[in-house]
């Protein structure tokens, strides 16, 4: 009993360096910056990175203002950024893992299903918190706002959702990268599939929508998968490779900034169980 007192205090003292009114601050600026992405999506000019990969001015006028919100309210954190390098100190309390624009592609394009995403990583690299907004896209509304400060509840449109009710071993429906059928084996799978361009959303489906159990994504970056995959932790969901090996946060993603070594399946235990068995990669594609 001593130990677990132990933990729990380390954790509560963990937490002390996120003051609540400071986490207020910083959702207030992700929200505004949400408002922002709409504002300026009609008339939005866009380039290319060396990757190809597209870029808005967007992505850069938001990845500024949240770093440097992050850097006044919590100075001993880290902050990564898609869309600037930053220094990493592993010694910080958490990390924030921002993408600005998740979906920059169909965001140029005028599409709905956009967000801006910032995740938290305790200082075990796990996922324990973070602040979404999709400010086009909703269940049943024009807007989703998810929010999830460590060691609290998660909160999605205002309402308490600490766990998910629906049946979500059976995979009836899933949700999956664009670029996913080079990739998996569709041969045995007779459900359906629903693709937005936007890896945050993807992964938050099976918990925001009632009739969508899993989703299967790509090789990402840290900040496609950091902050929805805090939310699959809360409600008693993971993400794993394709292999089943735990997807961890290594110094590859952290530190290089590369993409996750493999594709990543996410669900429930059984419902991954039966993904793999359905929907398996193509043999030397993963």
């Amino acid at each position: 009993m001593l130990k677990k007192r132990q933990i729990r205090g380390e954790i509560n003292n963990l937490n002390k360096s996120l003051d609540s009114k400071q986490l207020d601050i910083l959702f207030t600026e992700v929200q505004e910056c949400a408002k922002l992405a709409v504002r300026m999506q009609k008339d939005i000019a866009v380039s290319y990175k060396t990757d190809g990969s597209v870029l808005t001015k967007t992505d850069l006028e938001i990845s500024k203002r949240i770093i440097n919100t992050i850097r006044e309210l919590f100075p001993t954190c880290n902050v990564i950024s898609e869309e600037e390098k930053t220094p990493y100190d592993v010694d910080a309390p958490y990390t924030f893992v921002l993408d600005p624009i998740d979906g920059t592609d169909v965001y140029s394009n005028g599409f709905p299903s956009f967000a801006v995403s910032l995740g938290i990583l305790d200082n075990q690299r796990i996922p324990v918190g973070c602040m979404i907004i999709a400010p086009r896209f909703g269940k049943a509304k024009e807007s989703l706002e998810i929010r999830l400060d460590p060691g609290c509840d998660l909160i999605i449109d205002g309402e308490i959702v600490n766990s998910v009710e629906e049946n979500k071993d059976e995979v009836r429906q899933i949700t999956i990268s664009s670029k996913s059928q080079k990739f998996v084996d569709f041969t045995n799978y007779h459900g359906k599939v629903r693709t937005f361009g936007s890896s945050i959303i993807h992964i938050l489906c099976p918990v925001v929508f009632p009739f969508i159990q899993a989703c299967i994504n790509q090789k990402a970056f840290i900040w496609d998968i950091c902050s929805s995959h805090a939310v699959l932790n809360h409600v008693g969901m993971k993400i794993v490779y394709s292999d089943g090996s735990p997807l961890l946060y290594t110094d590859k993603m952290i530190i290089d900034r590369d993409v996750c070594d493999k594709t990543i399946y996410c669900g429930t235990d059984s419902g991954i169980k039966k993904l793999m068995k359905d929907l398996p990669m193509k043999v030397g594609k993963d």
